[in-house]
């Protein structure tokens, strides 16, 4: 059998010895959540079989269990190449729903909580080259504990509303890898662009007195710049690329970044193959800058959901296809919603010049909407947090991100005071780790502290649309003026808007409970394509209007307001989106 996702999950950070551990692993259920007591972490083999990277849920996995699984055992044998003696050994997951625990023939290994964000188990300590290992997953998903964040995952047995089917388990690619022993863990790449140059905040496994880290900087294959320092935790640094060419969505152009550690004598300790962007975001007023040229903002929603693999593509080319479909449809940007996309994603956004917004997968927890309310909040916003902080240190390096949104519409919390305490650590924290991006605190509602004032105004026409986003006495649409701060002058968008359900005569509604917004049931795409029109067109009027997002790129399950099907079909004929989409206010033109 051929190796499902068989392509490198990690671009951003390439080494060439490593081994894809996607494929058939062998699972048991838990539901007593006893496996543990009767040694299942020792088992050399289950009796059910399931196929990684895809959820137990999927039809991919070969399973297909839609109901709660709160405990789930995994096993497959782990064969340590021979060649990678003297080498760090690493065991890299893609992400694991929720909490993950590793074995290594019955031994603890590591763990990791957060179901969404990747994680490394350092093995070096615990295996040797040229020998087999039992590796067995202890996974606990306790969905409706409300203090681990699991956003669109249904928290009833039936999908429903915004809601759809849970993941469970390994959801994105396992791989093996070995690196240097004194080699690079890790590096921050940030484009400066006014200067022409990329800075580097280098870390490393271990130090030595001597090594030196090496960046190249290639342009097409050829260097164009090198600098060469001290391989120690001394600061950042920076290299300056002659005639430096921007990265923008016209022309999504990508240096070549090479880092090479060398211990004093000049012998090559670990070799990492990256890339980066020469791109700026910034805000001036009511304002977004890209690369210091007035920005506006033609999003789509994208829930990143697949109808055979629910939370992971069913191929890489899936990834690309979401990306080409939602740029022939006129849009130049996506909002990535209740989902951190996998790195992949990413990797095509930025040479393909798809700008996004990344987003954590919020919904869940207690603290943040009451209808989910817990009196153990402080659980939710820890497990928030940490996971939060994850996500933006992985995905900093890319291009294509261009802002941040912690959390989506957060509602009538029960106790307000905490709420902002807790939303303003958010801000603060996002801002930290990544100074160089504006942070949408939280999209749509109910704001706190935030760079961009974003509303979601699902109207039925442009008439009521107009009367909500332009209020008659001026300033910017309050969803709970009570509850949210002032309006700060930051740039206004309307991140989410329209939802209509078009369903072509030869499809059948996905369930009983199928929906689109204000109940309209349109029946052409003639009628659809009108119904979108009259509101885009009046936001392009709006003067201190930054950008919109539509609601969505695709039909997802129960939800039929996308504009496409589920399975990517086309809804509409070619070019209709586009010429509604595709258009800019003069201003940003």
């Amino acid at each position: 059998m051929s190796i499902p996702r068989p392509e490198h999950p990690k671009m951003q950070f390439y080494r060439p010895d490593w081994v894809n551990l996607n494929g058939e692993w062998s699972y048991e259920f838990d539901f007593g959540k006893s496996g543990i007591e009767r040694g299942l972490q020792k088992s050399a083999g289950f009796a059910g079989k399931i196929i990684v990277p895809f959820c137990p849920e999927s039809p991919l996995s070969g399973v297909g269990h839609t109901d709660f699984i709160e405990s789930m055992f995994y096993q497959r044998a782990l064969e340590i190449p021979a060649a990678w003696n003297g080498r760090r050994i690493l065991l890299h997951f893609g992400a694991v729903d929720y909490t993950a625990v590793i074995y290594l023939d019955g031994v603890e290994v590591g763990r990791h909580s957060g179901g969404s964000i990747s994680f490394t188990i350092d093995l070096t300590r615990h295996v040797e080259a040229g020998k087999s290992y039992n590796l067995v997953v202890h996974v606990l998903d306790d969905q409706r504990s409300f203090v681990q964040p699991f956003g669109k995952q249904c928290p009833k047995f039936q999908s429903c509303g915004c809601s759809y089917t849970r993941v469970t388990g390994i959801w994105q690619t396992v791989w093996l890898e070995a690196a240097g022993i004194q080699g690079l863990k890790k590096c921050r790449i940030v484009p400066e662009f006014d200067r022409g140059a990329f800075g580097f905040l280098p870390e490393y496994f271990e130090e030595r007195p001597g090594n030196t880290l090496t960046v190249r900087i290639l342009a097409a294959g050829r260097e164009v710049a090198a600098e060469t320092v001290p391989a120690s935790a001394w600061g950042p640094f920076s290299v300056t690329v002659p005639e430096p060419r921007a990265w923008s969505p016209e022309d999504p152009f990508l240096y070549t970044i090479v880092f090479e550690v060398k211990n004093a004598s000049g012998e090559l300790l670990d070799r990492v193959e990256s890339y980066g962007g020469l791109r700026k975001i910034h805000v001036e007023g009511d304002r977004l800058f890209l690369n210091n040229k007035p920005l506006f903002l033609r999003m789509v929603l994208d829930q990143g959901y697949y109808p055979d693999g629910v939370w992971t593509a069913p191929s890489d080319e899936a990834l690309v296809r979401d990306i080409e479909l939602s740029m022939a449809a006129g849009f130049n940007s996506a909002r990535l919603h209740q989902k951190v996309f996998e790195e992949r994603f990413h990797y095509h956004a930025d040479r393909m010049g798809y700008l996004t917004w990344g987003e954590s997968a919020c919904w869940g927890l207690g603290w943040t909407r009451s209808q989910w309310y817990t009196q153990d909040r402080y659980t939710g916003v820890f497990n928030f947090l940490r996971e939060w902080r994850e996500t933006v240190e992985r995905d900093a390096n890319h291009p294509s991100i261009i802002a941040w949104t912690p959390l989506n519409e957060t509602e009538r919390p029960v106790d307000l005071d905490f709420y902002r305490g807790v939303m303003t650590e958010v801000y603060d924290l996002t801002r930290q780790v990544d100074p160089t991006r504006p942070v949408n605190d939280t999209s749509g509602y109910q704001h706190v502290k935030t760079d961009l004032w974003t509303v979601h105004l699902y109207r039925k026409d442009a008439a009521e649309l107009k009367e909500a986003l332009t209020p008659a006495g001026g300033g910017v649409w309050h969803t709970s003026p009570d509850h949210e701060v002032p309006y700060a002058g930051q740039p206004y968008l309307n991140d989410e808007f329209g939802g209509f359900m078009y369903i072509p005569p030869e499809r059948a509604k996905f369930a009983a409970n199928t929906w689109g917004y204000h109940g309209l049931d349109l029946k052409s795409p003639e009628e659809l394509c009108a119904k979108i029109a009259e509101q885009v067109d009046y936001m392009l009027t709006v003067p201190n209007l930054s950008g919109y997002c539509y609601t969505q790129l695709t039909d997802v399950e129960q939800e039929q307001n996308g504009l496409y099907n589920y399975d990517r079909t086309a809804k509409v004929p070619e070019g209709m989106l586009k010429a509604i989409f595709g258009k800019s206010p003069e201003w940003a033109k």
